[in-house]
């Protein structure tokens, strides 16, 4: 027995059948609604935690991947340092990111560290009561570095924070602002910070970069 040969009505008839569920698929992908903008802080603060870094700079919000291992163990170099050089001084606190540090009302940043002034006998009791950090540091990476020496870094002089620090692994510097500062201090051989007169902490970039390779094989 010869098969009948389907003729053209037919064939569109079964291609527009095995097209529907394609074209259902679309239209629900086309109708999801837009997310909302996050443009206040109680909105980054409804944030679910997805691992990332939210900040909002001036109403703008911005998105920090999880940060690679050098940058965290270079964080951690500076974190020991500076804890233990504050240990004789109970108003100082140095802290680390995740952090809510308003600087504004619409400004809400987490810098990689900072060190705040608090009174030890009434210390903070949540992120609204800590003030403005006498010194923030933001350690360099190639997704930050734009935004860490730009918007972020306007945002700390205008906000009064006493010294803002970038440390940038790659040039082996350290690029100090204070709020005045037009232009910043480039540090290349040894940091220091001071605090009511008082040399706190005195550290010698060998030690937060490691000896240099380059160099050492010229």
């Amino acid at each position: 027995r010869i098969p009948r040969t389907r003729g053209p009505a037919a064939a569109r008839r079964t291609m527009t059948h095995a097209l529907l569920p394609i074209t259902a698929e679309r239209g629900k992908t086309m109708v999801m609604p837009a997310l909302r903008p996050v443009t206040t802080i109680d909105l980054l603060q409804a944030l679910p935690d997805d691992g990332q870094r939210h900040e909002l700079l001036d109403g703008v919000h911005a998105v920090t991947p999880s940060p690679s291992y050098a940058h965290q163990d270079l964080v951690g170099t500076l974190f020991f340092a500076l804890r233990r050089a504050v240990e004789g001084r109970p108003d100082l606190k140095v802290l680390v990111s995740p952090a809510d540090v308003r600087l504004g009302p619409r400004t809400l940043v987490q810098p990689d560290l900072f060190v705040l002034q608090i009174d030890p006998a009434q210390p903070p009791s949540g992120w609204h009561e800590i003030g403005i950090p006498l010194l923030a540091i933001e350690v360099l990476s190639p997704s930050t570095a734009a935004r860490d020496r730009g918007a972020k870094r306007r945002i700390y002089q205008g906000a009064g924070v006493g010294e803002y620090w970038l440390v940038d692994p790659d040039a082996r510097i350290v690029e100090r602002w204070t709020p005045l500062d037009h232009r910043p201090e480039i540090v290349d051989d040894r940091l220091t910070w001071q605090q009511d007169g008082s040399v706190i902490v005195e550290l010698p970039l060998v030690t937060l970069f490691g000896p240099d390779r380059a160099a050492a094989g010229d």
